[in-house]
């Protein structure tokens, strides 16, 4: 497993490093053999430590989580004990779940666009088109209600579109302001 360990306005010296490689190596490795990479990111917050970790176990696998500590050792433990509890309900759920059929349609390709906010540029557009600032291209997985839901809380991500298993119609779940999560599924 490739790990980048990085640090912004803060020193990240060989034994923090080391620390961070040998606990990412060995809790990952608990769940899934083979896990591509672990990006982790320390940063200054004020008088506290903030690290961001994003560890990509697999295909269309992502998990992301972060935490704030006094101390980097300890921040990064909080962090790592969140991507291993998300790691042990990912693996738990995929025993569970019985074979998916063999005659799934192909993922759906897609584009993620990211479009400036109309106070970062102060000249009227004479076409009224927003400005896009970056574009991504991503898979629309096709899975159950419950599997998005999985996905969206593995990645940490608010949204996640998907094509429903049951019936083959783009369904959408999203998190909503009160902690619950909500589920879009158009008719027709």
């Amino acid at each position: 497993m490739e790990i980048q360990v990085n640090g912004k306005q803060i020193d990240v010296g060989d034994a923090l490093r080391d620390y961070v490689t040998d606990r990412i190596e060995e809790r990952v490795s608990k769940y899934f053999d083979r896990a591509v990479d672990a990006h982790i990111t320390f940063s200054r917050e004020a008088h506290l430590i903030r690290v961001d970790c994003s560890v990509h176990a697999g295909h269309g696998i992502v998990m992301q989580s972060h935490a704030s500590a006094d101390e980097a050792y300890a921040c990064f433990d909080q962090a790592l004990d969140r991507i291993e509890k998300r790691l042990r309900r990912y693996k738990r759920r995929l025993r569970n779940h019985h074979a998916t059929s063999k005659n799934e349609p192909e993922p759906v390709q897609a584009s993620g666009y990211v479009l400036a906010g109309e106070e970062e540029h102060h000249e009227e557009p004479e076409d009224l088109q927003p400005v896009i600032v970056a574009e991504t291209r991503f898979e629309i997985p096709t899975t159950t209600v419950g599997g998005a839901v999985m996905r969206m809380d593995l990645s940490d991500t608010p949204i996640m579109m998907f094509r429903n298993s049951a019936h083959g119609r783009l369904n959408v779940v999203y998190r909503r302001p009160d902690g619950n999560i909500g589920w879009i599924d158009p008719q027709g």
